[in-house]
């Protein structure tokens, strides 16, 4: 069966589907399906309301979930901006495609590439936005990305090979110009369009129309705020604590004009806060990253204020960081604004030009991010917040939504089940197997990812080689390598069964962890080396060792 015939009978077409006589569908052959594949930087799943509703409210992001489906078990292979990007692209783990950290990553653009096949099978591609992989794009028709981590305000892009300053806000400007290329491709060929957003990457810069969205919001703390890291040395061991890490001008914004709020312990940071937030330009005139002086004159309107109460209160020890807490959440879900909004258009859009019914809609983000937990921001642990990602999809013609009667049992992630969930788990590397087939295109062998396409249909598949034999996934391998490097966080890796995470940080330390998320969902306790654990971790290390040499991690050759 063709992947747009499939996808009429996945999602409540059917009837119209079957009322097509054969001889009327050789003569009207169903087209393509085409592409948009939308991805955040750092879009932690807490701050999306399909997944969780305790801080705000996402609507357009949910109409993917509410008409299509939600993966409640979608993880990442390595929680890195660059090396997951790569994971994508590949559909292989980051030791199989060359590119597992930022600090000293250069991307093999020569290598097979998901827009390099669905090129090659008759589409035309195109990349916008976040890039992050430091050579030039390859497998597109049309790329216009941002310049490293991009900025919000006046980014730079590089169009094709060519430097371009647009005006305006960061994710705005982003769906312009997807918007763009959408009206000037080639209509008789379908689309795979990567529309990638800078935010919500540190440190946080909401869209002016977006500024104190949440001041009158008190957030709570997370359960494990205060954590103080017992039995897990590892996870004390780095720099992305809210309370001794986040910087109050850099990352909270308290660039004071008059008198220099002094942070001696990271000097840079002061300086590089006041340019990036302050800087004089003629009126009109605007310089890559900086505002110019309209947009200038709304910030400081909103910022003075709170610098100024900032300096009065003078705040220290825990008053000060929960203070901390409330800023950077106030910040991070203001620039979530922008994204839910930008979204939207891009219903609009589809919807507007009859590309919807269509056109395959997925929204992700290229890993986890700590809202407050164990008191971190950031991301590179496997621990659960920054190992999970969110992922929805809607497919051509919705999926009617389905009330879920009785069943509201508690997932890894706590958040309650929908009728229209999928449980089995999946990670960034599945993702482009599972477009290539929705694409109707042959899925290369060397690929390690699998398909969850069937998943979508409702079946269990049975290609999936797991130890106990064929079968959808049942454990997952992730990798973490940089370091030393920002925030310090030590190389691991590690496997993750429904029950059971199992890591071992190495390098310059060796430590293993093991958590029982059905006791322990917050991973607090690191039961490794109790007694009473032999059996399961020895079921596990058997199983860790089975994915590195499956996936041939070059690590596996050293235990």
């Amino acid at each position: 069966m063709d992947a747009p015939r499939l996808f009429l009978m996945l999602t409540g077409a059917a009837a119209t589907a079957a009322a097509v006589s054969c001889s009327q569908a050789k003569k009207k052959p169903e087209k393509p399906l085409n592409v948009v594949y939308i991805m955040c930087d750092d879009h932690a799943y807490q701050t999306i309301s399909a997944y969780d509703q305790r801080f705000m409210r996402t609507p357009n992001i949910d109409r993917l979930a509410e008409e299509g489906a939600r993966f409640t078990n979608s993880f990442v292979a390595n929680s890195l901006s660059g090396p997951s990007r790569a994971c994508l692209l590949t559909g292989k783990h980051s030791h199989a495609n060359g590119f597992t950290n930022n600090e000293h990553g250069i991307f093999d653009g020569s290598q097979q590439t998901l827009p390099k096949l669905m090129q090659a099978g008759g589409y035309q591609t195109a990349m916008v936005g976040k890039w992050h992989l430091v050579s030039d794009p390859t497998g597109f028709d049309y790329w216009d990305i941002l310049t490293g981590q991009g900025d919000y305000y006046n980014p730079v892009f590089i169009r094709n090979g060519e430097k371009v300053v647009r005006p305006g806000y960061s994710t705005d400007i982003t769906t312009d110009v997807a918007f763009e290329w959408l009206e000037h491709r080639d209509a008789d060929k379908p689309f795979c369009l990567f529309l990638h957003y800078k935010a919500p990457h540190r440190s946080w810069m909401p869209d002016l129309q977006d500024l104190g969205s949440f001041d009158e919001v008190t957030f709570p703390l997370p359960e494990t705020f205060y954590d103080d890291y017992a039995t897990r040395e590892a996870a004390a061991k780095q720099e992305m604590s809210i309370l001794a890490d986040m910087n109050v001008v850099y990352d909270l914004k308290m660039a004071d004009r008059e008198n220099e709020i002094h942070t001696p312990e990271q000097p840079w940071l002061e300086e590089y806060g006041r340019s990036l937030y302050r800087q004089d330009l003629a009126p009109g005139e605007t310089v890559e990253g900086r505002m110019d002086a309209e947009q200038q004159a709304v910030w400081d309107a909103y910022y003075d204020p709170i610098i100024a109460q900032f300096k009065r209160d003078n705040l220290s020890g825990k008053a000060l960081y929960e203070w901390k807490y409330q800023r950077y959440m106030r910040d991070y879900c203001s620039v979530i604004r922008s994204v839910d909004r930008n979204v939207g258009r891009v219903y609009e859009y589809l919807e507007k030009h009859g590309l919807l019914e269509n056109t395959v809609v997925i929204y992700t983000s290229d890993q986890g991010f700590y809202m407050g937990e164990h008191g971190y921001f950031d991301k590179r642990f496997m621990y659960e917040e920054s190992f999970r990602t969110p992922f929805l999809i809607r497919m051509p013609g919705g999926k009617p939504v389905k009330a879920a009667k009785g069943r509201t049992r508690v997932l890894g992630a706590g958040f309650g089940h929908r009728s229209n969930d999928i449980d089995e788990f999946i990670q960034n590397i599945d993702y482009a197997p599972t477009i290539l087939e929705m694409a109707g295109l042959p899925v290369p062998d060397d690929i390690q990812g699998e398909s969850f396409l069937p998943l979508l249909r409702g079946e269990k598949p049975a290609n999936v080689m797991t130890s106990e034999g064929k079968g959808w996934r049942r454990s997952l391998y992730y990798h973490f390598y940089e370091y030393p490097a920002e925030h310090l966080v030590r190389r691991h890796y590690g496997v993750r069964t429904e029950r059971y995470s199992l890591m071992h940080f190495y390098n310059d330390i060796d430590e293993w962890e093991l958590f029982d998320l059905e006791q322990d969902p917050l991973q607090l306790h690191n039961i490794y080396g109790e007694p009473g654990t032999e059996a399961v971790t020895k079921e596990l290390l058997d199983e860790l060792h089975r994915l590195q040499k499956l996936y041939q991690d070059p690590i596996e050759q050293t235990l």
